[in-house]
């Protein structure tokens, strides 16, 4: 008998960028160990950047309280603050042990939030973090590349898409190592080299 899969918690918003999830949520929800799963600020359906109508699997409310991981994807309102009632939900995951992701403004959100202070990261740069999230400490451990995964938690800029995906992937282990080596070369260089 097949174990259960576990939840892979995706948030959702109005206006949040939706090719910044596709890889990664693809991948996850094909494999034998995740389901992915969408929450949203209340019930009621978002639509992305792309156009995309979304109705939230949940609520930050009523989400599924055994989760492996909880991903924030970009998106123009982390910057005003509102997706701050989500807040309590990452904190929920770090404490229970489950990975968080944050690419491109959600990079910032988590910033500002102080779960960057203490951990090496990245985001869309270090001048761009540190004007989006003015209680940001951590530019020592700031790095220059487009994804980055410390204790528990992934960061990218909101180029690095692929490589969000990649670090996800590895950090969850939904992929052999070598699996996800060949599949972001794929994705990245396609079938034929660019001329």
């Amino acid at each position: 008998m097949a174990a259960e899969k576990k939840d892979v918690l995706v948030f959702v918003f109005e206006g949040f960028a939706d090719w910044e999830s596709a890889y990664v949520c693809t991948e996850l929800n094909g494999s034998a160990r995740y389901r992915v799963r969408t929450v949203g600020l209340d019930g009621e359906p978002v639509r992305s950047m792309g156009g995309l109508r979304v109705v939230p699997d949940c609520t930050v409310a009523d989400h599924p309280r055994d989760f492996a991981a909880l991903l924030l994807i970009g998106g123009n309102v982390w910057l005003d603050g509102s997706n701050d009632a989500v807040l309590p939900l990452v904190e929920e995951a770090l404490a229970s042990g489950a990975a968080v992701g944050g690419i491109c403004n959600a990079a910032s959100f988590l910033a500002e939030h102080g779960f960057l202070d203490e951990r090496a990261h990245t985001g869309n740069t270090l001048a761009y973090l540190k004007q989006c999230a003015p209680h940001y400490r951590g530019d020592a451990l700031f790095r220059e590349e487009p994804a980055v995964s410390d204790r528990g938690v992934v960061t990218a800029n909101g180029a690095g898409t692929l490589e969000f995906a990649c670090a996800v992937l590895s950090l969850l282990e939904a992929k052999p190592d070598d699996d996800v080596r060949e599949w972001y070369r794929l994705h990245k260089e396609g079938f034929y080299p660019a001329s």
